[in-house]
């Protein structure tokens, strides 16, 4: 008998709509200050940008081979898979522009007003006419489509003007007269801001959008064209963003990638985004040219496209309008002053950033630097900021005559170039590097020096469930445990000779590390959980994650929840399990938390009958993290620590502002509020973390 998978797993590309649902909830909730409502809006916008590129394009791949994909698309095959999501997105896209609209109302009560083209005054018309003069019309890419051969490659970053010119002049075709119309494209510049502040009058500040400045000057662009009437809507496209890696072995890998990232501008479409007041023509015409039928996704939309950019909509001064930023604090005991070396010899710390500051990763790096007795320093770098401290403190280190070992992964997606960047930087400065594993990607987050003391080598390092990156670390919730522990690092610097020998695979005592070992150990870990609970002992598993889909993972929950494990699931994103369902789930409780930090890190606690063990990690329960990537997860030994890792993960267990609750129907539904002082965690977190301070504080004092 055939096994109905979708009665026992939730399709993963409709789960991970459900998470952007959620981002869209933020964006349509009253609670959120206006301002950061849009940025929510940008959010929405750039997360379906990014799923269509990889996800939907890899779905239609699919389809286009033949492959019905029932087995690994949880018991829905890609073609049916397809139609739902471009159904959903049709709705999610018509959710979200009601909510600009709300947003732009709500806005206007503060006012601070979005103007388009039509509605400006004088002395808005004079401004509009000469920002363009100086700052648009020499950026202007502008493409008459009539007569080319060729239909012009448009790129899926930006976003495109659609001109339609009915000429005054009518064309003669077989005698008769007929109505000739033009037809272009003009490109909306990326390096000029796409939102334009125009001069304030009566205390009100106005915003234009540059897509409007553009419309408002169209006789300026197009006056050598004796015309009627001239239309002009916005178009976007959304191309695969899948990376074709040449096989030429003359080639360097940095070549390679560099090589595939520019072929991708070439990608097929997945994805035709168009405003709706478009002329059934025009609409017709580019489609043609492009040749999109009806196996991408076509999907109508309103006047404004690329809504990312409102992650960039100016604050005006009104940071009344913004979720307020709290301010990163120290970790207890643990000083930026003095030898942070020193501190981590006597005993583990934990950084949660953002509660914690970042600084702690950059002392550490640039103390190693520094120090005389430092001989060695190795790192993974998976996402690095645009102007990054760590490459700095890096290549500082190798000026100093340290041993600097980097593996950075080049395939990190999207942030290819900017590795490629780095890499280049780094092998100038005498870093050796290493490109990874062929067929894995390194995503594991490690750092480990060697410091000679007494004529003995004395291993530092850190362990992250983040990138290593100063600029996400401020926005994004993540935990790095920093030890002198040499079991730990001992098995880290393991991690480092199987990059640079990978026919070799180690054993490691304490590190469970993918592809090898991670499936095998949790699964063990989780057995042993059965069987506590088989024999009436405390049986429990706490998992904070950012995403489960591993269908063997989620038949080992399910099989430990039947056995009476009580499961309990933080999963911010893609949720292929269904919890709460009788006879195979009952005993799973899943719930997700989006709010104003992205819900990053991943912890794993069992409960090894009253005696929990507790591990950090950078993967997820994805068949990739645990079959085609090197992660590592980390367990904390450190009694303090293990201690706070568990009241953080009660502390998100028990939100009931933020939390929605995972279930079968993807309805997103809120957590119920069950107490007087419904709790948001996040802001409970900064003020545990603040309890912390204080009661060192007063010790101090004391």
């Amino acid at each position: 008998m055939k096994e109905n998978l979708s009665q026992k797993y939730i399709n993963r590309e409709l789960s991970w709509l459900a998470f952007n649902a959620r981002v869209l909830q933020e964006a349509a909730d009253a609670t959120v200050p206006l301002l950061s409502r849009l940025r929510f809006l940008g959010i929405f916008s750039n997360n379906l940008d990014e799923f269509f590129k990889v996800r939907y394009a890899a779905i239609r791949r699919m389809r286009a081979e033949g492959i019905s994909g029932e087995k690994i698309l949880g018991g829905i095959s890609s073609k049916k898979l397809l139609k739902q999501i471009t159904e959903v997105v049709i709705q999610q896209q018509s959710d979200s522009l009601k909510i600009l609209n709300d947003i732009e109302n709500q806005l206007e009560k503060e006012d601070i007003f979005v103007l388009n083209e039509s509605e400006l005054s004088q002395e808005h018309q004079q401004f509009v006419h000469d920002y363009f003069i100086e700052y648009v019309s020499p950026a202007l890419v502008t493409i008459m489509l009539n007569d080319l051969a060729e239909f012009p490659l448009l790129r899926d970053t930006s976003g495109y003007l659609a001109i339609k010119l009915v000429m005054d002049t009518p064309a003669i075709s077989g005698g008769f007269q007929k109505e000739e119309v033009r037809y272009a494209v003009v490109e909306i510049p990326k390096t000029v801001n796409r939102f334009v502040e125009l001069p304030s009058e009566d205390h009100k500040k106005y915003i234009i959008m540059l897509d409007d400045v553009i419309r408002y000057n169209l006789a300026q662009i197009f006056n050598m064209f004796n015309y009627k009437s001239i239309s002009a809507h916005m178009i976007k496209i959304t191309r695969d963003a899948e990376l074709e890696i040449d096989s030429d072995l003359n080639k360097s890998f940095i070549e390679k990638i560099f090589t595939s990232v520019r072929d991708r501008r070439q990608g097929d479409p997945v994805r035709f985004v168009y405003d709706k007041e478009i002329a059934i023509d025009t609409l017709e015409f580019l489609l043609s040219k492009m040749h999109i039928d009806g196996s991408d996704s076509i999907i109508p939309g309103g006047r404004y496209h690329n809504r990312r950019d409102y992650m960039k909509f100016p604050n005006l001064g009104r940071f009344d309008l913004i979720t307020p930023q709290e301010v990163s604090m120290p970790v207890s005991e643990l000083s930026l002053e003095g030898s942070i070396l020193e501190k981590i010899k006597q005993r583990d710390y934990l950084i949660h950033a953002p509660y914690h500051t970042f600084s702690y990763v950059i002392k550490f790096l640039r103390e190693a630097a520094l120090d005389p007795k430092v001989v060695s320093i190795k790192i993974t770098l998976y996402r690095l900021a645009e102007h990054s401290q760590i490459i700095s403190s890096l290549i500082n280190a190798a000026k100093n005559g340290k041993a600097v070992t980097v593996q950075i992964e080049l395939q990190a997606r999207f942030d290819e170039t900017s590795n490629i960047y780095y890499s280049e930087l780094m092998q100038s400065e005498g870093i050796n590097l290493i490109f990874g594993v062929k067929g894995l990607k390194v995503h594991s987050k490690i750092c480990v020096v060697e410091r000679l003391e007494n004529d003995k080598l004395k291993r530092y390092g850190f362990v992250s469930t983040g990138n290593f990156n100063e600029a996400s670390a401020k926005h994004y919730t993540d935990v790095t445990l920093m030890t002198s522990n040499n079991a730990i690092l001992k098995d880290i610097n393991k991690i480092f000779e199987f990059f640079e020998a990978n026919y070799r695979v180690h054993r490691y005592k304490h590190l469970i590390v993918s592809p090898h070992y991670t499936r095998s150990k949790l699964t063990k870990l989780i057995d042993r959980e059965i069987e506590h609970a088989r024999h009436g002992k405390e049986a429990f598993l706490k998992f904070k994650m950012n995403s489960l889909s591993d269908f063997k993972m989620i038949d080992k929950l399910y099989e430990a929840a039947h056995e009476g494990v009580k499961i309990q699931l933080i999963v911010r994103g893609i949720c292929c399990l269904i919890p709460g369902k009788k006879d195979f789930s009952e005993n799973i409780e899943a719930i997700s938390i989006v709010d104003n930090y992205l819900e990053h890190s991943r912890i794993y606690i069992f409960g090894n009958d009253g005696d929990p063990e507790v591990f950090i990690s950078s993967a997820d329960f994805m068949t990739r993290n645990i079959e085609r990537r090197v992660e590592v997860t980390c367990p904390i030994f450190d009694d303090n620590i293990k201690k706070e890792l568990i009241e953080t993960f009660e502390i998100g267990w028990n939100c009931e502002i933020k939390a929605r609750i995972h279930s079968e129907d993807l309805s997103n539904t809120y957590k119920p509020v069950t107490s007087e002082k419904p709790q948001r965690s996040q802001a409970v977190l900064h003020q545990y973390y603040l309890n912390k301070l204080d009661v060192i504080t007063e010790r101090l004092n004391f």
